[in-house]
């Protein structure tokens, strides 16, 4: 290691979270941090959605804040508490009325930063709109790029960082391929895309050149298929929660779906990105997330302009 490296304790979360339910996930998010902390990280990785999860259900569209609700309120006590950098994502209704997937950077001053998600993917359509921000921020001379979920998983993320960063603070709420019939079938297409969720963190730190905290949820989840109705979907978040040099080395990587706090030492170390593929995406989702990635998108937006949106900002 070259002398002067700066040497980061970081934490990844891996959470349970139970849907729509912002107290109870509240609750899990500070006993995860807290033992972060104990572990001696400074840095703290929370998921994607970590005070909702996510899913197609009217609890989760309604575990929307402000800004300046309670949820961001025990984030910057959590911060100030123990002395560290947290990042997450939550859904936050903006002052204009719209939702969006607002990724926070906080430490023991308050909100350093904010990166809200480009697209929502799938039925995420439904809960917020998208962000323009490139995701690239300066915490006291460390440059750090803030990305969630299928960010990762895009070309235009890659271009917005390579190059440009020490650290990638990010997180997932990536939901699994349901089991319907015919089951060989879609028991390939889930097979793939955990290959995929697992994959991506590491793919995308070796194409941005820089060294990758990944936290996720893992768990069971179940929700109405949007625009399907009666289709019911089941099925499980892909747990892809760890901590990955910038060449794509894993450093630490959770082992099974359980909820847990995963710890490394993390050397800052930029690496020379490599180039990513000249197509929208870095690794092709197969036939049925690319069927959702459209219907759902197209349901999504109207069920928002109907449900979701306030129409007259409070």
């Amino acid at each position: 290691m070259p002398q002067g490296t700066d040497v980061r304790r970081v934490a990844a979360v891996q959470l349970q979270a139970v849907l729509g339910d912002v107290d109870a996930n509240l609750e899990l998010a500070a006993a995860a941090v807290a033992r972060a902390a104990r572990d001696g990280a400074t840095v703290v990785a929370l998921p994607e959605f970590f005070t909702s999860g996510v899913a197609f259900l009217p609890e989760v569209a309604a575990a929307a804040q402000p800004l300046d609700g309670p949820a961001v309120q025990a984030l910057c006590d959590w911060a100030r508490s123990h002395d560290v950098l947290l990042t997450g994502s939550l859904l936050v209704r903006d002052p204009d009325g719209d939702v969006r997937n607002a990724v926070l950077a906080v430490d023991r001053t308050g909100i350093r930063a904010r990166h809200d998600k480009d697209l929502p993917t799938m039925w995420e359509n439904a809960l917020y709109v998208g962000g323009s921000d490139d995701g690239l921020v300066d915490l006291d001379g460390t440059a750090v790029g803030l990305a969630v979920c299928w960010e990762l998983t895009r070309s235009r993320t890659v271009h917005r960082l390579a190059g440009k960063v020490d650290l990638v603070l990010g997180g997932s709420g990536w939901w699994s391929a349901p089991r319907w019939h015919p089951h060989r079938l879609f028991d390939a297409w889930e097979a793939a895309n955990r290959t995929r969720a697992l994959a991506t963190p590491a793919c995308f730190a070796r194409h941005v050149g820089a060294p990758i905290v990944h936290a996720s949820h893992s768990g069971a989840l179940a929700c109405p298929m949007p625009g399907l109705w009666p289709l019911q979907y089941r099925g499980t978040f892909e747990p892809a929660t760890g901590i990955w040099a910038a060449d794509g080395t894993p450093l630490a990587v959770a082992h099974g779906p359980e909820a847990q706090v995963v710890v490394a030492d993390l050397p800052l170390l930029r690496a020379t990105p490599q180039p990513p593929p000249d197509a929208y995406w870095l690794t092709p989702p197969g036939p049925l997330p690319r069927f959702a990635w459209h219907q759902q998108r197209w349901h999504g937006r109207r069920w928002y302009a109907r449900h979701q949106r306030r129409r007259t900002p409070p």
